[in-house]
């Protein structure tokens, strides 16, 4: 376990360093708390807390809080996402079908893909995410 999240720290360390010095410019080091991060909610049973960049303009990254049993419903996104989960876990369904992507797991989701998200029925997902672009939540019907 504790292992476990020593991996995951130094993953999602590493991709936020990446990240912020991609997007904000080299040699500046950035450090953030999931724990103590300000979180604001983006729809019923999900907030985020921005990391670096903004999701609503571009490139971003974030922490994404899904309380327990949130259900995004089948949706697209119009570019990649990347997902570290840190604690509980992020459940995600598509034509080949069901992940339970739990602590210290990645998942990448390609722009235009279908699928289903939602959190864990009794602990919710806490995880980093990030995109190369906007993010926007296009229901499928």
């Amino acid at each position: 376990m504790r292992r476990s999240l020593f991996v995951v720290a130094l993953a999602v360390g590493m991709m936020v360093a990446w990240s912020v010095g991609r997007v904000q410019g080299e040699g500046k080091v950035a450090f953030s708390s999931a724990e103590k991060a300000n979180y604001t909610s983006v729809r019923p049973g999900i907030s985020t807390a921005a990391i670096w960049g903004d999701q609503t303009m571009g490139a971003h990254g974030t922490w994404t809080k899904f309380d327990p049993g949130s259900d995004s419903g089948m949706h697209t996104h119009t570019n990649d996402v990347w997902i570290v989960v840190v604690k509980g876990a992020y459940l995600y369904k598509d034509e080949a079908g069901e992940k339970r992507v739990a602590a210290g797991d990645f998942l990448r989701v390609p722009g235009g893909h279908k699928h289903w998200s939602g959190g864990d029925k009794k602990e919710g997902a806490l995880f980093y995410e990030e995109s190369s672009g906007k993010f926007d939540l296009i229901p499928v019907k």
